[in-house]
């Protein structure tokens, strides 16, 4: 680790600790490749076993200005978890493997590579998305977070996969009179509003990507509404892309780099060629 990580290791979510050397599974021992990513809230890490390669994801577990935050990740890891959980069987959506301590979770990993700017992809790859996010709505759930790119994985094959659920949103269902964890102190009418809100946002980040990457693909209505921005939408951008600028400002300063080495980052995107492990099928159950 160099000196600038230890002085900053506030903007660490393990603090000046790296990931585990290894983690332990059911069907045995794993070891650390890489590491993805380490931001405030959490830390991201490719891992090589016996079944191939699984992601490792770590919440928050040092305190901050003094006030403890371990809650924090083991909040993030049991939400995140529970998404994934809830969105298993749908193509394109990787494999929930579990909790593992007590802030992380581990997924299966999935051979490919973030969306780049300005990357081709092929025709049918947008719908292939669309199919995802509506059979995640029919389950009663918004995705939320897509309007980053890097969310967007494309596997080796050229289909779509979407990976990070930290703020995904799962509304009450029609059989239950309580949403999810928290969720249950909202009422089911407000819940329900709001899931349907995010969903139809969900649905123009889609829109919005594929004008970016595949215009020639979109109808006229499409190319319109690709533009139609939303009240929820605008009010979010309003209150949270000076939060955005700020941190990435701080970052810039502090560490040199503003934005994570995903968001079109050749360093994410070099070959992992040392790695001798045969590849693990995401879609194996």
């Amino acid at each position: 680790m160099t000196d600038q990580k230890v002085r900053h290791a506030w903007l660490r979510a393990l603090g000046p600790e790296e990931m585990a050397p290894q983690i332990q599974l059911e069907d045995g021992e794993y070891l650390h490749v890489r590491t993805f990513k380490h931001d405030f809230f959490a830390a991201t890490g490719l891992y090589s076993g016996p079944s191939g390669r699984v992601i490792l994801k770590m919440g928050r577990s040092v305190s901050f200005l003094g006030i403890p935050m371990r809650w924090l990740g083991r909040w993030l890891a049991d939400h995140e978890c529970a998404m994934y959980e809830a969105a298993q069987g749908v193509e394109g959506v990787p494999r929930c493997l579990g909790r593992w301590g007590p802030t992380g979770f581990v997924h299966v990993f999935v051979e490919g590579h973030p969306l780049q700017r300005n990357e081709r992809v092929d025709d049918a790859f947008f719908s292939r998305l669309e199919e995802i996010l509506r059979k995640l709505h029919a389950r009663g759930i918004a995705y939320v977070d897509l309007e980053k790119r890097e969310n967007i994985l494309v596997g080796d094959q050229g289909r779509p996969w979407l990976i990070d659920f930290q703020i995904s949103w799962r509304g009450p269902r029609e059989t239950d009179r309580r949403g999810p964890g928290w969720q249950r102190w909202i009422p089911v009418s407000l819940a329900r509003y709001i899931l349907k809100r995010l969903q139809k946002a969900d649905l123009y980040h889609l829109l919005k990507h594929r004008r970016r990457h595949r215009p020639g693909t979109l109808t006229p209505e499409q190319l319109a509404a690709s533009y139609r921005v939303s009240w929820a939408i605008r009010l979010h951008r309003w209150f949270f892309r000076p939060l955005t600028l700020l941190r990435r400002l701080i970052l810039k300063a502090l560490t040199g780099r503003s934005r994570s080495p995903k968001q079109d980052g050749p360093e994410f995107l070099s070959p992992m060629a040392d790695v001798k492990t045969r590849k693990i099928s995401v879609q194996d159950e």
